[in-house]
């Protein structure tokens, strides 16, 4: 396992290699996950050199300072990829990940070749939807809010009890440290990127499941409609989590997408 201690938090990370010419990739998890959600997905070592990381308040990295804005995660992110020496990486973000990525990339254009916008929109919910979810956890924890998140994560075929994977993944939800779940809540709760993204000038792609329940495909198509230039895919068969239930397809997505990617093409 690797650490690295970025603005007195310590951060979990793991780096997969590829040949020095070959892009660096980034996947940044959702709420209540760490970075094993992309287990599936590593298949792209061969093509790319991988960076995944447990965002602050999640998996085995610290929680660190409360409150911690979106900025915050995105300043911790720039942190790693100077610790380890990447630029022009192509910055992969699921769900609140991806409120990541364009925080990044307003702040730190010079580290983004490329945004891969996963399950995620230019602002997700209300403030009083996600007050009413850190109620619902202040109160009763994260195992009160299960089978509710679950229906916005997985498609019914997924969440069949006979799935033991199913069952681990409302494990990692629960295991989450709760003030760490409830600081990302509040962040997302105060996060809007709508006019930011408009000045997105990377290319962008905008994935979404068709079933998926948290960021449904009418947000993510406003959301690449916001974007310049940017594509959009819709991925069947497939809720808020297409890195468990449908990792092929969102590899050969990825995959196409970096393909497309000419060398000439990087940020400003």
């Amino acid at each position: 396992m690797q650490f690295a201690r970025i603005n007195d938090v310590t951060i979990h990370y793991q780096v997969i290699g590829a040949p020095a010419d070959r892009p660096v990739i980034v996947f940044i998890n959702s709420l209540g996950t760490d970075f094993r959600i992309w287990r599936d997905v590593v298949r792209l070592a061969g093509d790319v050199a991988i960076l995944l990381y447990d965002k602050r308040g999640h998996g085995l990295s610290d929680v660190g300072q409360l409150p911690a804005s979106i900025e915050d995660h995105a300043t911790d992110l720039a942190g790693l990829l100077d610790l380890l020496s990447v630029k022009d990486a192509v910055i992969c973000g699921l769900s609140v990940g991806g409120l990541i990525a364009q925080s990044l990339y307003q702040r730190r254009p010079d580290l983004v070749r490329a945004l891969i916008l996963s399950d995620t929109a230019h602002k997700i919910g209300t403030a009083e939807s996600w007050n009413a979810r850190i109620a619902a956890v202040e109160k009763n924890g994260i195992g009160s809010i299960v089978d509710a998140v679950m229906e916005r994560w997985f498609t019914p075929a997924f969440r069949r009890p006979e799935n033991t994977a199913y069952a681990g993944y409302c494990n990692m939800l629960t295991r989450q440290p709760v003030e760490g779940y409830i600081a990302a809540c509040e962040a997302i709760r105060d996060a809007d990127f709508t006019e930011a993204a408009k000045r997105i000038t990377v290319p962008t792609i905008c994935i979404v499941g068709d079933q998926d329940g948290s960021t449904p495909p009418d947000l993510v198509l406003a959301t690449a409609k916001l974007i310049p230039a940017s594509r959009y895919e819709v991925i069947a068969d497939c809720a808020h989590i297409p890195c468990v239930e449908q990792p092929e397809a969102l590899t050969a997505i990825i995959l196409a997408f970096l393909t497309s990617i000419s060398p000439g093409e990087s940020s400003p």
